[in-house]
């Protein structure tokens, strides 16, 4: 499965390009539209763990934290990183595509644009070049 992230009238289009495009729409399957993203990441390697919705990664990271912490890995369960937000979508797609990513991600976060503004920017002047 390769999935990207689209951003589209506001919203995160997750799409997997690994089912054929619509002879309609000429899009990929749609597998979630959300309004911000959450990335789940191990911080020790930047290893992307998971990614989608924030109430279902936050789930997610609680739960994989409170069954490691049982386990007596506690140091597993506090490497869990969770980020969310308006990310730029082209690190969002690079988290997915080169592993360890995130964490190169991580520490640049507070220095990225907002990722919904940064789309607006590029349209406006798409719009007013022509």
């Amino acid at each position: 499965m390769t999935l990207h992230y689209q951003l589209k009238e506001g919203n995160y289009h997750l799409y997997d390009l690994s089912t054929p495009a619509s002879k309609v729409t000429g899009e990929h399957r749609l597998r979630l539209k959300t309004d911000t993203v959450a990335i789940a990441f191990d911080a020790s390697t930047g290893a992307l763990r998971e990614h989608g919705s924030p109430p279902r990664i936050h789930s997610w990271a609680n739960n994989t934290r409170r069954r490691l912490r049982a386990s007596g890995a506690l140091d597993r369960a506090n490497d869990i990183v969770v980020v969310s937000g308006p990310l730029p979508v082209d690190e969002i797609n690079k988290c997915l595509k080169i592993d360890g990513y995130c964490r190169d991600m991580f520490t640049r976060l507070a220095t990225l644009p907002h990722g919904k503004l940064e789309h607006h920017h590029a349209q406006r002047a798409a719009h007013t070049t022509h």
